[in-house]
């Protein structure tokens, strides 16, 4: 057996999900976490030993530089996404995008095009399209085993402290329910679903004038979602589809979940154990790696296409709700 090649990633934002990808990343043979680049270099400096980066940046232009690094993964906050996005595809790098993937549907375009103008590979970081979990609940929901889908119940909520976690409370960052944690319920209904017919949205706000809590319906020719996301109330973080021949529960919490159960005829007829590689997202960066060898500048699981149509809901959603 040859020595596995390893794709060279590089991490721009060295807070808590880059922590849990960067754990994530060293189990995988074929991946190497080449450099970190944060503006406070104790930070990148303690980052990249705990992770084993073998090159450490206080700025960001410098690893964009690195002409060893194949992949950056953007984790800084939303506002910073687009920018850095762009700069890193015109810079020769394939690019792992945090979500949201911009603040706005115009920067989520500009994104899309700098992917295929430098025929360089893009994806938002949407971890839960990958997990064993989600995928084999498609394919039993396209296969029909719950029938027409016709109800989604989904929903993401916490207790945020202010004194904690600032940013979530930070308008200019892009704080906030819908933007942080609101795309997670979105998504089930967009993959499941598709895109709405029409989308009626109601937020209570912050001094700050970022949603604390916004529900959401989005309704379908033959079917509604009913969605939730709060950064200041707690919840099961279940999620329901129901269909004409019976209903699937995901585990909670549902985004990451390690299986499911599936009722038919009222009854559960079934209990699914399909547990992530470490935290799950592992599963996203072997998709990256996997376009990246096949010459692809975009995912088929979630594909440009995706992430704009999710993108122009969230807009939606943001317009209502006057964010």
């Amino acid at each position: 057996m040859g020595k596995v090649s390893r794709v060279k990633w590089g991490i721009i934002g060295l807070g808590n999900i880059a922590s849990q990808f960067a754990a994530d990343l060293l189990l995988l043979e074929d991946a190497e976490l080449t450099a970190v680049a944060s503006r406070d270099l104790t930070k990148a400096e303690q980052f990249g030993e705990k992770f084993n980066a073998s090159r450490i940046y206080n700025s960001y232009d410098l690893i964009l530089k690195d002409k060893d690094v194949e992949i950056i993964y953007i984790a800084t906050p939303h506002n910073s996404h687009a920018e850095l996005s762009i700069k890193a595809l015109e810079n020769g790098k394939h690019v792992l995008c945090e979500k949201p993937m911009a603040l706005s549907y115009q920067d989520s375009k500009r994104m899309v095009e700098a992917s295929r103008k430098h025929n360089k590979f893009f994806m938002e970081a949407f971890w839960t399209r990958f997990i064993p979990s989600i995928q084999d609940v498609l394919e039993k929901v396209n296969g029909g085993v719950i029938g027409n889908v016709n109800y989604i119940n989904a929903d993401f909520a916490f207790y945020g402290s202010e004194t904690e976690n600032k940013r979530l409370f930070d308008k200019e960052l892009g704080g906030g329910a819908l933007f942080d944690i609101g795309v997670y319920p979105l998504f089930l209904s967009y993959i499941l679903l598709g895109n709405p017919k029409e989308i009626i949205a109601k937020a209570l706000k912050h001094k700050s004038d970022v949603d604390l809590q916004t529900s959401m319906i989005l309704q379908y020719e033959t079917a509604q979602s009913v969605l939730h996301a709060s950064i200041v109330s707690d919840s099961e973080m279940k999620a329901t589809i129901s269909g004409s021949k019976g209903r699937i529960e995901l585990n909670a919490p549902w985004f990451v979940a390690d299986g499911y159960s599936l009722f038919r005829e009222g009854e559960q007829e079934a209990v699914f154990t399909l547990p992530t590689l470490g935290k799950g997202y592992s599963h996203e960066a072997i998709e990256c790696q996997n376009c990246i060898r096949n010459n692809k500048i975009e995912s088929q699981l979630w594909s440009h296409q995706n992430c704009l149509d999710l993108s122009l809901i969230v807009e939606e959603i943001k317009t209502q709700i006057k964010l």
